[in-house]
């Protein structure tokens, strides 16, 4: 089978972004701004042919080109000069039925959606190989961290033995913000919606969303798993307590919104969910819109990545490569071997029972000030096999309890235990017969615990 750039003018790659919002606009100023450097890295040069908007007249802070700025679609898929489609409409439609209309038409893609890829991987991947085209996908997963080429290229040789990290920039803003400077969550969400970092609905970043489905995509790439976004256990970081980020301070960490997977005995475990993360290492360090994979491999070790995990201009950085890359061959080469939803490959592993799950964890009470409510909880946590690390009790008049309504009358006080490991199924069932109990106060509070 020939190659599907072999007839194509060597000496140039025509381009079309579809879609031209922040990123949109990002990627055509890198190409149009800096043509002498993609042609540099390309070999050849990179000509933004045609971009495709819903509102011509809509003002996009960029000058394009005479002839480039379209609302017609069909100018991309009719025109067969066009090697690359940039494909940067974000949902799952039409930027599914686009997608398989530009590769029909014998285009390459280049995408950020990472919401399409979770939902439709295997559809358009299956697809594209049938077709003999090609699908980059770098800037869908933590922005201008080139953690997709990594993993899926340059750790090749290696088993993936885990990956944890900051996958959602937003996120990572609200809680650095809340933990740093005493803000409270609405009024951090708000900052960082004027910011730019967050949607007008912030809900599929706070809620885990967004970084389960990257997660999905990043363990596809790296243990060869199928694994459907909304099967991993995720909590989000929208019922985050300022009153937990004091007490993990207290206890030496920071909490983070970690997405976790490890392969133990042949499975994989999967989590999205507030952590505590040891202060000092570096994880924990991660401020702001920043993102960071610690990724473990069985030659070369641990690897660290970090960078901006959103934004125009890192985003685009990252489309642009994979343009760039699809322009040299490399993308076709790669997207041909990568085991990744490709329906002749069966998944290598599968997704660990959640009960299984192990770990620390960190426990918030309100409890009863009085004599043998700490034995009553500790029997509870030793009937299902949980053993107490630390403890700590302020006295009912603390800031902590006024601040959760409790007064001195009243005779509450906030209880914080760390455990030593525990399964997911013993914690979760312990927590619930805990908050049963009548000396104890309204929700528990539990998260994961990094050492």
């Amino acid at each position: 089978m020939s190659s599907p750039h072999a007839a194509r003018d060597s000496s140039r790659t025509n381009v079309a972004i579809i879609g031209m919002g922040t990123v949109g606009a990002g990627v055509a100023r890198l190409l149009i701004d800096h043509g002498d450097r993609t042609a540099r890295h390309a070999g050849k040069t990179i000509w933004l042919s045609k971009a495709v908007v819903r509102d011509l007249n809509k003002p996009r802070g960029i000058d394009l080109p005479a002839g480039v700025l379209t609302d017609s679609i069909d100018e991309v898929l009719n025109d067969p000069e066009i090697d690359v489609v940039v494909q940067l409409i974000g949902g799952l439609s039409p930027a599914r039925e686009t997608m398989l209309r530009a590769m029909e038409a014998g285009k390459d893609i280049v995408t950020a959606n990472k919401a399409l890829l979770a939902e439709h991987g295997g559809e358009l991947f299956t697809r594209a190989r049938e077709l003999g085209r090609s699908i980059a996908f770098e800037a869908a997963v933590a922005g201008g961290v080139p953690i997709v080429a990594n993993i899926s290229q340059c750790l090749s040789a290696n088993q993936i033995l885990s990956m944890e990290g900051i996958l959602n920039g937003t996120s990572n803003f609200i809680v650095s913000q809340m933990d740093e400077k005493g803000a409270g969550y609405e009024q951090t969400v708000k900052l960082a919606q004027e910011l730019g970092y967050a949607e007008a609905d912030p809900a599929m970043d706070v809620d885990g969303t967004d970084a389960a489905q990257k997660l999905a995509i990043l363990s596809h790439l790296a243990f060869g798993a199928t694994v459907d976004w909304r099967d991993i256990p995720r909590s989000g970081i929208d019922r985050l307590d300022p009153v937990d980020l004091q007490y993990a301070s207290q206890l030496g960490y920071r909490i983070k919104l970690l997405a976790a997977a490890r392969m133990i005995d042949g499975e994989l475990e999967l989590s999205v969910a507030p952590t505590l993360v040891r202060k000092g290492t570096p994880m924990a360090e991660v401020r702001d819109a920043y993102n960071a994979i610690r990724v473990v491999g069985d030659a070369v070790g641990p690897v660290f990545y970090h960078g901006l995990g959103a934004g125009q201009m890192p985003t685009a950085s990252a489309v642009v490569a994979d343009i760039i890359d699809t322009a040299v061959g490399r993308t076709p080469i790669t997207f041909q071997t990568l085991e990744y939803f490709s329906k002749d490959r069966p998944a290598r592993t599968v997704q660990r029972d959640v009960a299984k799950l192990r770990g620390r964890y960190y426990l918030r009470l309100h409890v009863s000030n009085h004599p043998g409510t700490l034995a009553k909880i500790a029997s509870v946590l030793a009937e299902h096999n949980i053993s107490i690390a630390s403890v700590i009790q302020h006295e009912e008049c603390s800031d902590e309890a006024v601040a959760a309504g409790k007064t001195s009358d009243e005779k509450f006080v906030p209880l914080v235990i760390m455990t030593h490991e525990a399964s997911e199924g013993a914690a979760s069932e312990a927590t619930q017969a805990i908050a049963a109990l009548k000396s104890v106060d309204g929700r528990a509070v539990r998260m994961p615990v990094r050492t």
